[in-house]
């Protein structure tokens, strides 16, 4: 029988989060995750099925030009309905956490102490 793997995207432009994330995931031994920069780099790879996105609020904060997250997340959604996003953010603002549930996230995560213990938790691990 074949071990099933869970295809996670990291999409971050704060690398060292990013990796971090990335470390801590990788922990269990059926994450599969890849590290994007942008939400723009992320798109073009969707072609590769991932099964969640973790996906950063203010992706356009260090990158010109790039989409912000809720951009990203509209772009997903529009093109694969069924990959789950949970959106990051540095913001605990119930507005903007609000906003991007509405629009498809299945969670709005606040980058603290926390956050790697709620990621866990929101991915059944």
């Amino acid at each position: 029988m074949a071990i099933k793997y869970r295809n996670i995207f990291v999409v971050d432009d704060d690398e060292m989060m990013a990796q971090m994330l990335s470390d801590h995931l990788q922990k269990k031994p059926f994450n599969k995750v890849s590290i994007f920069h942008t939400g723009e780099d992320c798109i073009a790879h969707l072609a590769e099925n991932p099964d969640v996105v973790i996906l950063d609020y203010q992706l356009d904060s260090i990158v010109e030009n790039a989409g912000n997250g809720l951009q990203i997340l509209e772009k997903i959604k529009k093109l694969d309905k069924s990959v789950t996003v949970i959106m990051l953010s540095s913001q605990d603002q119930y507005g903007k956490a609000l906003q991007t549930i509405q629009k498809g996230a299945l969670e709005y995560v606040v980058k603290n102490n926390d956050a790697f213990k709620r990621i866990d938790v929101i991915l059944g691990d």
